[in-house]
């Protein structure tokens, strides 16, 4: 993701909007990782997430505002875009589904993978 973020300036819509659902999905693995909650409500806080992060652009644009540090500037990106809030919600729709499927194939081999239920 790091990767994505800092050396993909050249790689148009992979970094864009790939970028964006992936970063929607670490974000639900970090939430998962110390919330306990549904995975619905865990991939909606990771998409609300992602809705912050483009309000924060649209304001930042519109009080033609501009952000100094070059972290901060990587992580919140520059302009707001409906195909970011797109690529959030395909995220969230693909984190829930690969889980879903972890937790079939976890239920039909239990000695592959212990999980807890949500």
């Amino acid at each position: 993701m790091i990767i994505l973020a800092t050396l993909g300036a050249g790689w148009g819509w992979v970094r864009g909007f790939v970028g964006d659902m992936l970063a929607v999905m670490c974000v639900y693995c970090a939430f998962g990782a110390v919330l306990v909650a549904s995975r619905t409500w865990l991939a909606c806080a990771a998409f609300l997430i992602g809705l912050g992060v483009e309000f924060v652009q649209y304001l930042i644009s519109v009080c033609d505002l501009q952000i100094t540090n070059r972290v901060l500037r990587t992580i919140i990106g520059a302009t707001p875009d409906w195909w970011d809030v797109m690529a959030y919600a395909l995220g969230a729709l693909l984190v829930l589904s690969l889980s879903k499927i972890v937790r079939l194939i976890a239920r039909r081999c239990p000695f592959v993978l212990p999980l807890t239920e949500n």
